[in-house]
């Protein structure tokens, strides 16, 4: 008798990403390679809260990752942010090692206020799982992202109104070097908590995703069950499809985009106005959102309403003034050019 199928179907996902990794790291056969050495085994680790999607991921991982010569190991972060959190990361900690997971760590961070709680945290988690995957040479960490949580942050996205990109969600593979990979956004919430519950793993509930003062906490439990409630089922899984085809969309763009950029540049290397106007507006406003980051812009900060202003100078100048834009960067049209710099 086979796996339970929540089971089956978690291992099928971290299954297809290890043999992707396997594929990716696997190197160029050379007969003057000069040596005999042996490659090591890929290590590839599970970011693990202790939570159901998590942990779900971890087992999986764990099952899956000897069957294909690959080390797995865990990183859990403690945040900081409740009473015993240290405590909590020791025990997931010991969870991870119990599923046979080697090297294990818990890595504590301090949680600045940039941005807003949510996204300070993020930083903050992210630094600490980049440091772990440099420590160690890991070649990949898993992240236990569910399509419910691709849905929610479709929905934010559009709440912010920050563009097709900001729609495409979660990417399957992200991070330097395709650090970071999700096995689970084709599968829902309730699949990864049934293959916990079947194999009686334990899971930690974290109080944060139940507390309405967190914007996706309200989400999860109010606006998607009205959503759902107001338009049928399937609300998750229409989300989840709109993040990839927009994700698709928005690759394009970017590639379109960055293509024409050589084209509407004197030889100088300054912007010339009348080229960028004649520019799809899509395709023109990410010429001119790169062109801020590089004079240093901070991305995080720079929203579609400063790329908006910028566009101005474009396409209804009147003669206005410098606009001014996150990071201390100014832009400003001269003599038929823009100039986007530090000011």
């Amino acid at each position: 008798m086979g796996p339970h199928p929540a089971v089956a179907a978690i291992r099928l996902a971290v299954r297809r990403v290890l043999h992707d990794l396997l594929n990716d790291h696997t190197p160029d056969a050379s007969p003057d390679a000069g040596t005999d050495e042996p490659t090591p085994p890929l290590l590839v680790l599970v970011a693990c809260s202790g939570g159901a999607d998590s942990m779900a991921l971890a087992s999986a991982l764990a099952f899956e990752a000897p069957k294909l010569g690959i080390r797995a190991g865990g990183v859990t972060v403690d945040h900081g942010l409740q009473p015993g959190s240290d405590l909590r990361a020791e025990e997931v900690v010991l969870r991870l090692r119990g599923l046979g997971l080697d090297p294990v760590e818990s890595a504590a961070v301090t949680v600045g206020r940039d941005g807003g709680p949510e996204a300070a945290a993020r930083d903050a988690r992210y630094a600490a799982l980049d440091a772990a995957a440099e420590r160690h040479g890991a070649a990949a960490i898993l992240l236990g992202h569910t399509r419910d949580d691709q849905a929610e942050t479709v929905l934010l996205g559009l709440a912010r109104g920050s563009g097709i990109r900001s729609l495409s969600g979660m990417a399957a593979v992200s991070g330097a070097g395709g650090r970071y990979r999700r096995p689970f956004l084709g599968l829902d919430r309730q699949t990864a908590r049934k293959a916990c519950m079947v194999q009686s793993l334990p899971v930690w509930d974290d109080p944060h995703n139940a507390d309405p003062a967190y914007t996706r906490s309200r989400l999860r439990h109010e606006g998607l069950p009205a959503l759902e409630k107001a338009l049928g089922k399937g609300v998750v899984e229409a989300l989840a499809r709109t993040a990839q085809l927009s994700r698709d969309d928005a690759d394009a763009l970017d590639a379109w985009a960055s293509q024409a950029e050589a084209t509407v540049r004197d030889a100088a290397g300054l912007l010339e106005c009348a080229k960028l106007y004649a520019l799809p507006p899509a395709v023109r406003r990410r010429i001119l959102r790169r062109a801020a980051i590089e004079a240093g812009a901070p991305a995080g900060s720079l929203f579609a309403r400063h790329i908006e202003e910028v566009d101005r100078l474009i396409t209804g100048w009147r003669g206005q003034g410098a606009i001014n834009l996150p990071g201390k960067v100014v832009a400003q049209r001269q003599g038929g050019r823009l100039v986007i710099r530090q000011g």
